[in-house]
């Protein structure tokens, strides 16, 4: 029984030290910070507009910056829990179906279905950021966004 425990540890070394050497002799063979090359100037295209990175998409397949948008907004169907109490709708008494909207300036907004809106303290963009899915659409009214989120 102590001998398979010493030859297991005796391998791991074994394979500690094999990676080491391993990470040894490439890092000898990668290129130095103060190494000199001389960097080629990529020459303007002749279409006309300028040099731009091969790796980026082109501005129509670009989705918008953050600081682009007005808001981000996602449906929040179940009740929605803060500090232990399920919040409510101050006006009509909703407590499930909201639509949370994160907008630019950090602050979360909630809207029922009647379409009363209220601002939550007691979120962030951290919880908006955890809870929510990717992007999916980008919508050019607010009204848009709430018909596809089916409000």
């Amino acid at each position: 029984m102590f001998r398979r425990r010493a030859r297991a540890e005796r391998e791991f070394r074994e394979a500690q030290r094999e990676a080491l050497a391993l990470m040894h002799m490439h890092a000898l063979h990668e290129p130095q910070a103060f190494d000199t090359a001389q960097a080629e100037v990529p020459k303007p295209s002749s279409s006309g507009r300028g040099t731009e990175a091969p790796d980026l998409l082109p501005p129509d397949f670009r989705a918008p910056a953050r600081q682009d948008v007005a808001g981000l907004m996602m449906r929040w169907d179940q009740p929605l829990v803060i500090d232990g109490e399920v919040r409510e709708c101050p006006q009509c008494g909703a407590y499930r179906n909201w639509i949370v909207f994160n907008m630019r300036d950090d602050s979360i907004w909630l809207r029922c279905k009647s379409g009363h809106e209220t601002k939550e303290t007691g979120l962030d963009t951290a919880w908006y950021n955890r809870n929510s899915g990717p992007v999916d659409h980008f919508h050019s009214t607010l009204e848009d966004g709430l018909r596809h989120l089916g409000h």
